[in-house]
Parts: structure tokens; sequence; C-alpha cells
């Protein structure tokens, strides 16, 4: 299958996701913000969407917001709750006022998930040790499955009550539903594991559940890895056949192709510098002693280069006709003009917006403005803290949260 023939589209044109219709093809890529607090959002969470929504972004993504309560990252994690949608009603009603729209990234952090902080163990395909947590994942039930794809429908229902105009389900990065797909982490032998069509099936579920759920109200994207970048994990052949069997569900709007595993490989994601030292200094004990003496291990460095991921992703863009986001080294004008002309609708951006929020606006005004960033990725462990540049002088301090209809409170 292979894309139409009609001229590549204006990256500053408008754009169709579902029922959505975005003022340009640009998006914010989800970057966890470490800006939420107690699972609401905060004055700072509002204040950075708001950044990239004025400086020129089609959409701005919220991440990572959790459909369960085990299924968090970070404690602060938004976790959908009732609690939680007027701060989350501000946050896309000031987004809409600068004229971009916002998705919300909902997932199932899985064996990823941090179990000291939820206070329960973190799910996982099969029971396995997990290095990054020192701790061991249980395996997940067929019960705690069912549950999570329940959870999955009523965030995205909640979602469309908060204000969103989309929702990007997450299917990477070995959460959840990625490491279901694993070969490596997934030694299940009933109906989720073994062969491909098994260990998809909870993907595809959870996708169909939150179609279920809101219909074509909201546009719908899933973020889905193309390689594990782990021995034995997921690859790109068996990502052809996922990317084809959402397709033919009809579950599914738009895809955001990703890669790299946030258990044994993040930086395959990223590529560039790994920044060692500046992860040991925002982990707790072991961990930090963990990270000094074993963390060169994980966090391993790749050479960058603009549009890093555009050679795997587009072997899916031939094999669907699904809309499709290029994601990875989107850092100028070049680049969004080759995605584009290679049959990509849309292009994600996260580490050059996080340097310059106002990116979009300026490369509008100029095509030769390339971005600042220098991917020393030592934005990375500021989600800690909260996301940010550090050759910013910008401080983001976790602030009280907007946590009733009424107004701010502390």
């Amino acid at each position: 299958m292979t894309t139409t023939s009609h001229p590549a589209p204006d990256v500053f044109s408008p754009g169709k996701i579902g029922p959505l219709t975005l003022r340009n093809r640009t998006i914010k890529a989800a970057t966890y913000e470490g800006l939420s607090h107690r699972g609401k959002v905060t004055r700072d969470l509002v204040d950075f969407h708001v950044r990239h929504a004025a400086g020129g972004v089609g959409m701005t993504t919220v991440a990572y917001c959790a459909v369960s309560p085990e299924g968090r990252t970070d404690r602060h994690q938004v976790l959908w709750t009732p609690e939680a949608l007027p701060g989350l009603r501000k946050l896309t009603d000031a987004v809409h006022d600068q004229g971009a729209a916002a998705s919300a990234q909902i997932g199932h952090a899985g064996p990823v998930a941090n179990p000291k902080a939820n206070g329960a163990p973190a799910l996982a395909p099969s029971r396995q040790f997990q290095k990054t947590t020192l701790s061991f994942a249980r395996e997940a039930t067929p019960e705690d499955l069912r549950r999570v794809v329940r959870d999955h429908a009523r965030a995205a229902r909640m979602a469309i009550e908060a204000g969103f105009d989309a929702v990007e389900v997450h299917l990477g990065h070995n959460y959840l539903a990625s490491s279901f797909l694993s070969p490596k982490l997934n030694r299940r032998t009933d109906s989720h594991g073994g062969a491909l069509e098994n260990r998809a099936r909870l993907a595809r579920e959870v996708m169909t559940a939150v179609r279920d759920a809101v219909g074509d109200r909201i546009a719908i994207l899933a973020k889905l890895n193309m390689d594990d970048g782990v021995p034995g994990g997921f690859w790109l052949d068996e990502a052809i056949a996922v990317a084809r069997w959402l397709e033919a569900d009809g579950s599914v709007d738009a895809l955001e192709m990703t890669a790299g595993s946030s258990l044994s490989n993040p930086m395959y994601l990223f590529k560039g510098d790994a920044p060692l030292a500046a992860f040991a200094e925002v982990m707790p004990q072991p961990v930090k002693l963990g990270v000094k003496l074993f963390g060169r291990a994980v966090l391993r460095e790749y050479p960058y280069q603009d549009g890093y991921l555009l050679e795997d992703a587009r072997q899916i863009r031939a094999a669907v006709r699904l809309p499709m986001v290029l994601l990875g080294g989107i850092t100028n004008r070049s680049i969004m003009d080759r995605g584009m002309a290679e049959g990509f609708e849309f292009v994600a951006m996260a580490r050059a917006l996080l340097r310059e929020p106002d990116l979009i606006n300026r490369i509008r005004a100029d095509a030769g403005v390339r971005s600042l960033c220098n991917h020393n990725n030592r934005c990375m462990p500021t989600n800690f803290t909260g996301a940010r540049c550090v050759l910013v002088d910008r401080s983001s301090p976790r602030s009280a949260t907007w946590g009733t209809e009424t107004g701010y409170v502390g």
C-alpha cells in the first residue's frame, strides 16, 4: 500500500485528525512535564502548555495522564479522577484561548510504574524484576486486564468532559500495552501471550474500548513502538502488522510511531548525549548508586540526526492509509517539508520546543530558522522537578493546584 500522489501539504496548512481540524500540522509531543501535584493540574502545568500554544503549535499534548492508580510513574502524575477535571478544564480552556488544540496522553505504565509511590505492585505481562525500581512487577491477571481496558475507556470519556480535542493512547516504551507486545517481556501462555496476534490483543482491546467510549466526538491517536531497541524485543516487522490491525479495527484516527524501552534502553528514542550524572543527581538512594555504577549499561548513547525515526516510520507509512505523525528530530522547516513530502500528515516536536516554545512561530516567519537545541538531553532528568531546557534560565517549581471550579486552591 502506498501513499497518495497529490502534492505534499504545507506544514502550516490546516490538517484533519478524525473529527478534529488543527490550525497547522505541528504537534507538541508528549513529554512528561513533572508539573502536576497530587494528581491535579497546577498553575505551572497550565503555563507550560499555554507557552507552546502561544508559540504556534497546532496541538499540544498533556503527558502523561494515568488511567489507573497503579499505572503511574510518579506519585504526582495526573490521574483520571473527578477531582482532576476542573484543573484539566482550565488547562484546555487556556490552550484554546491561544488558538491551539489540546490532546491528553492516556495510558498505563505497567512495568515502568513506580510501585513505591503508588503503594501497589507494578503490572506486567509476566512476573519480572525491574532494575529501574529495584522491585518485582507482578503478572497481570485477566481481571486486571479487563479493568485496565475499562479504565482507558473511562479516561477517554473524562477527557471529553475536560475539554480535550484528542486523546493519544500510549502503546509504546514498554508501558503496559507495549510490554505485552514484546516477546522478551511477555512470556504468557494464555490468550494474551505467544503469537503476535495474542500479544497485540491488549493494545487492540484498549483502542477499541476507547473508540466505543468516545465515538467520533474527539480524535484518537495511538503512540506505537516500532522497535524496543532491545534484543528479542518488539521489532518493525511486527509493528507493521499491528498498525494494519489497528487500521482495520477502525479504532484509530492517526498513528505516531516511536521507539525505545523506558525499562532497558530509553536513549534509543532520544539519540544524542546520555546525561548519566544528571539522572543520578535526581534519583533517591539506592537507585542513585545503581545509576552511578551501572547506568551506562542502560543509558547508552546514539548519534543524533534530524528525522532519525523517518527511515523506519516510512515503512509503516507505506503499509497503512491512516494519517501519520512523524516524530524524532524535527527541528527545522527542511525536515518538516521532507516529512510532508514522504506522506506524513503531521510532525511532532519535543526537545526543540522545550528549548524554544515559540519555535513554530519563528519558523513560520523565517523558513531558515533552526532549533537551538543541541541534544545534550539534560532536559530528561528535569521531568522529576519540572520539564525544561537547562540552558534556559526559567524555573518551574511545583505550585498549588487548580482543584475547584471556583478558582485556584493550595
